[in-house]
This record gives C-alpha cells, sequence and structure tokens, in this order.
C-alpha cells in the first residue's frame, strides 16, 4: 500500500495549505468582482473565452477516474485507452459545427430548455428529470467515487470520510462562485495538471532508459490501438460501434460538459474552445497512459492496476512534491465535481424550479435554490459514492463506461433525430426519453447488479461486451422513434429554427482539420505492431 501520508513534510502540507486558499481566493474574486451577478451561478454571463471554455471542459472530462483508469488501463493492457481520447474528436467535431450554433443561437442555459423550445413543456419537464438522474449517477456519484479512492490511497483514510472532505471542498467552492469561478481557475489548475503528469512520465523514461527501451520491453500489442473482435477487453467493433453511442450523448448533450459552451462570449470562442480540448486530448498518451506501461516495467506484479499511477508518484517523485502531486488532484477534483455541481443546480432551478414550481421566481430566489441544490446534491453524491464502493468485480473504469453506456442510448437518439429529421414528432421524443430510458437504464441494471457476467464461473457469461449492449438499445430505440413518428397522428413537430445558423469562422476550420490530420496520424503510428 502506498504511504504518501508518511512521505508527507512541512513543506508539502504549506503547499497544500496555500493551494486550497487560492482556490477560494480566486474563485471569490472571479465571480464577485463585478457587480452584475445575476447569472454567476449558472452561464458565467457569457464571458467565456476559448482556453476558459476548453480548460473548462477538459477539467470536467479529466477527473480523478482518468488518473487511475487510464494508468491502469495502460498497465494492463497498453496504449488502447487512447480510444476513449483521439476517437472522441469525431464528436467534438460534431459539437462544434452542429450543436453549438444551434444551441447558442437558441439562447439556452440548459439543454431540457433547448428540446422545450424545439417540442414543448412536457418534453423539457421528462429530460430535465433525466438530466438530473444522469448528472448525479455518472457525474457526481463516479466522480466522488474515483476521487476518494485516490484520497484513500494517499491518506489511508476511510471512503466516507474521504468523500465528505472532498465534495465539502467542492460544494463550497461552487456555492461561492459558480461555473464562472471554476472556469477561470482550471486555466491554472490544469496547465498545473500538465506539468506534474509530463513530469512523472518525464522521470519513469529517464529511470528506464527511453521510449526505445520502454517499447523493447512491453508486449507488441500494448503499442496498438485496435484490438481484435476476440479480444474479451476492448473487441474493435465494440469500440467502433459502442463508443460514439455515449461520446453523442456525453459531448453533445451532457449539461456538464456543453455548459461551457453555452456560456461563450459567441459562437466562433465557443467552436475554439471545443477544439482546444481536441488538442488536450492528445496528451493523454504521455499524461495518464504512458505512466501506467511505464509502471509495468518498473513495478510489475503490483496487487491491484488502480494502484499503478501512485505507485508511481511515490516512487518516482522525490521528497517535497507529493504535496505538489495532492494540489494536482485537489484540482482535477474541484473541477469535475464542482463543475458537476453546477450543472445540477442549473438544471434543476432553470428547467424545473422555475419552469413548473415558481415562475415567477426572482434572480435572487433562483440563486438561492440553486445553492439548496449544491447542498443536496452534495449529500445525495456521499451516499451514492459509498454505495458504489461496495460494487466488486468491475474495474474503476469499465464501471464508469458502462454506466455512461446505459445511460446514453435515449439522449443520443433523441439528439440526432431532433437536428437531423425534421419529422421527428413530440410524442417519439417524449416516449425515448420516458420509457426508453426505463428499458435503458433497467438493462444496465441487470447486465451490472442482477445477472452480471462472471468470467470465473462461467455464469452469465452470455453478456455481449457492454459497448454492443449499448449499441444495441441504441438501434432499437433509434428505428422506435422513426416508426412512432410515422404513425403519430398529432405530428406535433419540433419548431425548427427558420432564420441562418451564424457561419463558422473559416479558423475554426482549419484548426479542426489540423487537428483531424494529427488524430488520423496517431492511429496510423499506433496499429500494426
Amino acid at each position: 500500500m502506498n504511504k504518501i501520508y508518511d512521505k508527507l513534510t512541512g513543506l508539502d502540507f504549506a503547499i497544500v495549505a496555500i493551494y486550497l486558499v487560492a482556490l477560494l481566493v480566486i474563485g471569490y474574486i472571479a465571480s464577485f468582482r463585478n457587480k452584475k451577478k445575476d447569472e454567476t451561478l449558472f452561464l458565467a454571463q457569457n464571458s467565456l473565452n476559448w482556453y476558459n471554455i476548453g480548460f473548462n471542459m477538459w477539467g470536467t472530462n479529466v477527473g480523478p477516474s482518468s488518473l487511475l483508469a487510464f494508468a491502469s488501463i495502460g498497465y494492463t493492457a497498453g496504449i488502447v485507452g487512447g480510444n476513449f481520447e483521439w476517437y472522441a474528436f469525431v464528436f467534438l467535431l460534431l459539437l462544434a459545427m452542429v450543436f453549438a450554433p444551434r444551441y447558442i443561437a437558441s439562447k439556452v442555459s440548459t439543454m431540457p430548455e433547448f428540446m422545450g423550445k424545439r417540442y414543448g413543456k412536457s418534453t423539457q419537464d421528462i429530460l430535465a428529470g433525466y438530466a438530473l438522474i444522469k448528472i448525479l449517477i455518472s457525474w457526481l456519484s463516479l466522480g466522488l467515487f474515483s476521487g476518494g479512492i485516490l484520497v484513500r490511497q494517499i491518506l489511508g483514510i476511510p471512503m466516507w470520510q474521504s468523500t465528505i472532505a472532498l465534495v465539502a471542498f467542492s460544494g463550497l467552492f461552487t456555492y461561492m462562485g459558480g461555473l464562472k469561478a471554476i472556469a477561470k481557475v482550471n486555466v491554472f489548475q490544469m496547465i498545473l495538471l500538465i506539468v506534474v503528469s509530463l513530469t512523472l512520465t518525464y522521470l519513469g523514461l529517464q529511470k528506464i532508459g527511453g521510449l526505445s527501451a520502454l517499447a523493447a520491453k512491453t508486449p507488441a500489442h500494448f503499442w496498438n490501438l485496435t484490438r481484435p473482435a476476440s479480444d474479451a477487453g476492448y473487441p474493435w467493433h465494440a469500440l467502433l460501434l459502442g463508443y460514439p453511442v455515449s461520446a453523442v450523448a456525453f459531448f453533445c448533450t451532457d449539461q456538464s460538459m456543453v455548459q461551457s459552451v453555452l456560456g461563450a462570449k459567441n459562437l466562433k470562442q465557443g467552436q475554439l474552445g471545443v477544439n482546444f480540448i481536441g488538442w488536450l486530448k492528445v496528451l493523454a498518451l504521455p499524461m495518464f497512459i504512458l505512466p501506467g506501461i511505464i509502471c509495468y516495467v518498473l513495478f510489475p506484479g503490483i496487487v491491484d492496476d488502480k494502484l499503478a499511477y501512485m505507485t508511481m508518484v511515490t516512487n518516482l517523485f522525490p521528497a517535497g512534491l507529493n504535496g505538489l502531486v495532492i494540489c494536482v488532484l485537489i484540482a482535477v477534483l474541484v473541477a469535475t465535481i464542482g463543475s458537476s455541481l453546477n450543472a445540477l443546480s442549473t438544471v434543476f432551478t432553470k428547467d424545473i424550479y422555475v419552469n413548473s414550481i415558481n415562475k415567477n421566481a426572482s434572480v435572487k430566489q433562483q440563486v438561492y435554490v440553486g445553492r439548496l441544490v449544491v447542498i443536496a446534491g452534495c449529500v445525495l453524491a456521499v451516499l451514492m459514492a459509498i454505495a458504489l464502493d461496495n460494487i466488486k468485480g468491475k474495474t474503476l473504469f469499465d464501471i464508469f463506461q458502462s454506466i455512461l453506456g446505459y445511460l446514453a442510448p435515449p439522449l443520443a437518439v433523441t439528439f440526432l433525430l431532433s437536428v437531423f429529421w425534421k419529422g421527428t414528432t413530440k410524442l417519439a421524443v417524449n416516449l425515448i426519453l420516458s420509457a426508453g430510458s426505463a428499458v435503458s437504464l433497467f438493462t444496465g441494471m441487470l447486465n451490472l447488479w442482477i445477472l452480471p457476467p462472471d468470467a470465473a464461473t462461467g455464469k452469465n457469461t452470455w453478456w455481449p461486451h457492454y459497448f454492443l449492449v449499448s449499441f444495441y438499445l441504441f438501434v432499437f430505440l433509434f428505428v422506435a422513434a422513426i416508426i412512432i413518428s410515422l404513425l403519430d397522428r398529432n405530428k406535433v413537430k419540433a419548431t425548427i429554427e427558420e432564420g441562418a445558423l451564424p457561419k463558422t469562422d473559416k479558423q475554426v476550420r482549419i484548426l479542426f482539420i489540423l487537428l483531424g490530420l494529427v488524430i488520423l496520424s496517431l492511429y496510423l503510428i499506433f496499429n500494426f505492431h
């Protein structure tokens, strides 16, 4: 077991204390230095630049699960985990070119509000309820759970203590400042994350003798992004078909991710921010995956692959830098949990409280309710994280991906059809978001808890890969939505924007073409080994 706490010095504690205070001060100043505070808790007054948006989206995406899970995948399987970062280019492009212009032109603050403008209040209410469930499960609970694992590894304290401490600080930060504070601070903390992670990789490579020595000491298949269809962990066809379902829902419809784009100064800044996160994702290999591969060479035979990242930290960093590592972990946790709490608050306040409970609520009342939701979200997230800690037999990464895979199909179907097919009716959207969501979630419960596959005993191993199950659900719901729309006699269709959407700037198009070429090069380099 890692004993980071035993290695901490007075300097480490001082660094951590100064950093925690600095986070709160920066957040407070960022949100309250001007007099217009009405939208502070929600959309940052549409004041975010491309770098704020990119760092904030990346900070939300790169949670503690990335540090643990990508290192663990690197330790057990090599760079195959890079697919989850580089394949995402396609769906970031979809967000920037298709969804972002419509979101910004609609002048909405939440995804349910966007769908409500197209199909009416009932659709907005259904999607708001589902969005709250999704944020609570896939963001708050899983993010807090993985963060609790990290803190437990570092300090050796129980999960309930770890989660309470983490969510209390993140909740306080969100309560005080909201999205603008989180976005401003993310510029600083994401740079810190890059520096520390790259330093860890550099020290590991130095100890091994360089990249060529690392390649020589690892199996050849470690350097392939695609795996054969017979691969039990990440077969190529499951990733090709199933990951897009999760990616569309995650990058294009998820409030926690899209919220920063909604807070952009204009469309160009929003699109450049989305492009920027794509470039940051290129760094996934040296920052998150290589440490796991290096750990495979330097420290073979560790008991739990989830310990790969912290094993590297405790054995490679010199005395005095452990405090900085803890600061980076806190930064990632605050970004993920804080943005999720902010998204939860925004969806409940805008789409449920104002829309259904108190339509004449003042801005002061909205902010007050939003902060109560933050507190409630903290409590629920702690309880869920503790419950997740009792799930056995699943890796952290697969728990995260499978849960997202079962939450995603209804969202992917309804948003894609709403944007690309004018024949989609209100009845179809509402049924897919309600009954379709129930089918999808129940299937997930069967696969993860009720009838989970057990490779050791052969019990229930008839389940396909969870990405394939997600794809099959998507196809079923997609076809069902089309049939319902065609048979629907009322034909209540979306209110589509008649005016021309804002055009994409030439600079944005060029940057996406360059990014696409880089991603294509990576797939050509890291295959056929």
